[in-house]
């Protein structure tokens, strides 16, 4: 074997090496920029997944706000309404005190308290109705005028019962009642 002869079997088996490594990298290279696309891949699908559940879920959030922004306006609304029916009953109930149909409604207030507390009474009421209570009360009429809508306040003379008709308490215990009505 000649001088030459084993160069060019070195060379040779350096130059198949080279290519060997030169492939070899180049499947290494191919292999990371796989890796590497892969990766970009996942990540952008999980942060567009993560986006998409961050709309959804923020989509979700102002819909909710925006389902109880109309409920508790319409509850206002609602709530409004029946305040206004409530004012308004208590100016029907003011203009019923003026009406001839008062003094009979008095009347019966009055046999119902004489009936529920005994004959041993002292009714009072509002400064207005003075005239019409001394009448039906007769004795039991005691002038101390009352801040009521209407009605009476009876109570006994020992002052130990008291039975309130007035059209404002009469309202307060119905109001759930007379909410129903108006809504």
């Amino acid at each position: 074997m000649s001088l030459e002869s084993l160069v060019e079997e070195i060379r040779q088996h350096a130059e198949a090496e080279l290519t060997a490594n030169l492939d070899q990298q180049k499947a290494e290279g191919a292999r990371v920029i796989a890796d590497r696309d892969r990766k970009i891949a996942e990540i952008r699908t999980t942060s567009q997944r993560a986006t998409e559940a961050d709309v959804t879920r923020e989509r979700a959030q102002r819909i909710a706000a925006a389902k109880l922004q109309s409920r508790k306006l319409l509850y206002e609304a609602r709530e409004h309404r029946l305040e206004d029916g409530l004012r308004e009953t208590r100016a029907l109930l003011t203009n019923f005190t003026n009406t001839p149909a008062y003094a009979a409604v008095l009347k019966r207030m009055t046999e119902v308290a004489t009936a529920t507390l005994g004959k041993q009474l002292r009714i009072s009421g509002r400064a207005e109705d003075a005239t019409a209570l001394a009448k039906v009360a007769g004795k039991a009429f005691d002038p101390t005028p009352q801040p009521i809508l209407g009605g009476l306040v009876a109570e006994t003379t020992d002052r130990s019962r008291r039975l309130t008709l007035s059209f404002d308490e009469l309202l307060r215990l119905r109001e759930d009642e007379v909410r129903e009505l108006l809504a």
